[in-house]
């Protein structure tokens, strides 16, 4: 599946550079900003449920799985910046605005969102209700008032709803996985926003962990930003504990959640892998452990 979402993204991306006749800085900060990627988790649950629902037009949901992920970058780029956290380092490297400057990490951000609607459209030309329901979802989940801009805009409040705060910033793009996964392959998006909803919270409770209690070579960014901006975040309101204790119990109505479907099965053992790897409850546990 990685090498699959390597291929139609290398694509898109080649496309977005140009012919020689882009700026060239520019075209290059794009391709920095995206590969080589994360863990790729969000497009892998798309193209997970897409193939959970029979996957009957995997053009979409290749199509719909780079979206995705174009919108993540981007928003990882804006994130970075001096104006919100000036970190100096993502995914083991430096930031885009250190490598490349300020102005062309605002562009390559701005630039990264309209690529991600572009791809969707130009699928719509082979599949235009189906494209169309999930530019719906992507921009709904992107934007005002559910997206991860207002999960961010939520930072610049007096007063934080924490639960909202965490479904917009972090469980929107989950949201919008599951939802797009079975909207790519012709089901009804409603009865996976829960799968989403809940993966999303686990993520956000499992980065709050780990900005808490590792160290930014383990992690490859800066880590106590929570602390230091003051942020909301999941070890502050419960503790290391009580934050471990909601993890697990997110993750088991995760599982429980999965909507009745032909891949139920290979798809509650994905949830359980990607649980695995996104959130590292032992190493946590330990070093709880260790500062009591």
């Amino acid at each position: 599946m990685n090498a699959r979402l390597d291929a139609a993204t290398e694509a898109v991306l080649r496309r977005a550079m140009g012919e020689g006749e882009a700026p060239a800085l520019l075209a290059s900060a794009l391709h920095y900003a995206v590969m080589p990627g994360g863990a790729r988790i969000r497009p892998t649950i798309l193209l997970s449920v897409a193939m959970a629902c029979g996957d009957d037009r995997p053009h979409l949901s290749d199509a719909a799985a780079v979206a995705l992920e174009l919108i993540h970058c981007a928003s990882l780029v804006h994130d970075d910046l001096p104006c919100f956290d000036d970190a100096d380092t993502r995914r083991g490297k430096t930031t885009v605005h250190r490598a490349y400057s300020e102005p062309l990490a605002v562009l390559t951000g701005d630039s990264l969102i309209v690529l991600a609607f572009d791809v969707l459209a130009e699928a719509a030309g082979r599949d235009a209700d189906r494209a169309l329901k999930l530019i719906r979802v992507l921009s709904r989940r992107t934007g005002m008032p559910d997206g991860i801009c207002a999960g961010q805009g939520w930072e610049s409040e007096p007063q934080v709803n924490l639960s909202a705060y965490h479904r917009s910033k972090t469980g929107a793009l989950f949201v919008a996985a599951t939802q797009m996964g079975a909207l790519a392959a012709g089901q009804d998006a409603e009865p996976w926003e829960d799968l989403g909803a809940r993966i999303g919270e686990a993520f956000q409770v499992a980065d709050d962990l780990r900005d808490a209690l590792y160290d930014a070579e383990t992690l490859g960014k800066p880590v106590g930003q929570d602390e230091a901006h003051g942020r909301p975040n999941a070890v502050a309101a419960l503790g290391v504990q009580g934050a471990i204790r909601k993890l697990k119990d997110i993750l088991g109505g995760a599982i429980a959640s999965i909507p009745s479907c032909p891949g139920e099965a290979m798809l509650a053992d994905m949830v359980r892998r990607y649980a695995e790897r996104m959130t590292p409850v032992a190493p946590v546990l330990h070093r709880a452990d260790a500062r009591r």
